[in-house]
Parts: C-alpha cells; structure tokens; sequence
C-alpha cells in the first residue's frame, strides 16, 4: 500500500474529506491521513513550515496561504460550498428565522450568541455591525474556541443561540438544528484543496483533489450538509 498522503482541514469538512478520501482509496487512489483542526491552527502550522501534502481550508485562506508562498501556484481546486445554520440547546425554544428581520429580532432577544473562529463568524460579526448592533450584543455573544464545535457550547447552555456550518452542527448531541440563514443573510463558504508547497508529491494530491471535485463525489457532500462547489 502507498505510504499516505498527509493532510490538514479545518474541523468544518473533517467527515467530507474522510469519506471522500476512504472513496478514493477504494478506487486505488493513494491513502490520506487526514488531521482535522481549528481552520486558524491549520493555516498557523502550514506558514510554521510544518510538512504536509495536501491542505483543506475555506477558499480564500488557501488564497492567502498560495500568495504567501506555502501552497503550490495554481494547485487549488474548489471541493464544496456550505452554508450556516442556526441551533438551539434540545428542548429549548425555536425562534422564528424564517426572514432576516427575524433572526435580527432572535439576536437582539437572545441571552448568549456563539459563533466560530472560522470565515462563518468573521461574516456574522459583519452583520452585526451591518444591522448597527455590534456594540449591543458585544456582550453576549461568545467565540468557541479553535477546534470546538459552537454546538457544544449550546449544548452545554453556554450559548441559546449557535451560528455555524451547517456540516458541524447537523451531527452533535444535545442540540437542535433550526435550519440554515435565510437566503437574504446567507453565509456560504467555499471548502477547497491545495497542494502543499514542500510537498513532494503532488501529482498524487492532484489526483486526489480532482477525484474529490468530481460528480462521483456529489452524493457524499450532500450527506454531509454540503453542495458542489
């Protein structure tokens, strides 16, 4: 058997990728060992100089990864789009979020809000200061750390309200998933792949990334709460 590739995600499309990359291997392709972080930590460890093959992050962290030279020219392929949702603590309320008045109205009457250290929160916290609320909800809203799901802050009554992928809030315990922002306020973010600079393989992360970019790979990224890219 190949040696593994070895790879690092952000924990957003941590199940995709395993089951895409188990996929590729059942078709022959090269294994991957696949270590999924916080998405801050995993850009932080690729500029450290750390040695990876492939790298798996939101687009335009692979973008500012590529210009900055830790990613091969050229090598980044889009995999998958996602969107945010919404989750209560299970058993909790359901506000409405049906329209973006409504889910105005759920943060500005909500005790606590969470949202990630990822491009999810970064856009969320733009809303806010879009909507002139920043400052008022300043205090009640709580950053989960790199690496922790918002849900688990939710379920653990840290948070009444959850903001983030959809893919990491539809399988934690504890929690109920009230559906994604509506179309007005959508966050989506675009998941992709790179060839690492250093790595000394790519021809075979170039395959990898073109097998997980195909049609054949479209069902599992529906499963996972993703569409194609």
């Amino acid at each position: 058997m190949d040696t593994p590739l070895r790879g690092i995600s952000s924990m957003a499309t941590r199940r995709l990728l395993t089951e895409l990359a188990l996929a590729w291997q059942r078709e022959g392709g090269t294994p991957l060992a696949l270590e999924s972080v916080g998405g801050v930590d995993a850009a932080r460890r690729v500029q450290a100089g750390e040695a990876f093959d492939a790298v798996f992050l939101a687009s335009d962290a692979l973008v500012a990864l590529e210009a900055a030279g830790w990613l091969a020219p050229g090598s980044r392929v889009d995999l998958a789009r996602s969107n945010v949702a919404v989750a209560v603590r299970a058993g909790a309320p359901h506000p409405d979020i049906a329209t973006e008045a409504a889910v105005r109205r759920a943060i500005e009457q909500a005790a606590s809000i969470a949202y990630s250290t990822g491009p999810s929160g970064t856009a969320l916290l733009r809303l806010f200061a879009r909507w002139g609320i920043a400052e008022a909800v300043q205090d009640r809203t709580v950053q989960a750390p790199p690496g922790v799901p918002v849900g688990e802050l939710v379920a653990r009554g840290e948070a009444e309200l959850g903001f983030q992928q959809w893919s990491e809030l539809m399988h934690l315990g504890g929690i109920e998933v009230l559906g994604p922002l509506p179309r007005a306020i959508q966050i989506e973010t675009v998941f992709s792949g790179a060839v690492a600079a250093s790595s000394q393989r790519a021809d075979a992360v170039h395959a990898l990334l073109r097998f997980m970019a195909s049609p054949a790979c479209t069902d599992a990224k529906k499963r996972q709460g993703m569409a194609p890219a």
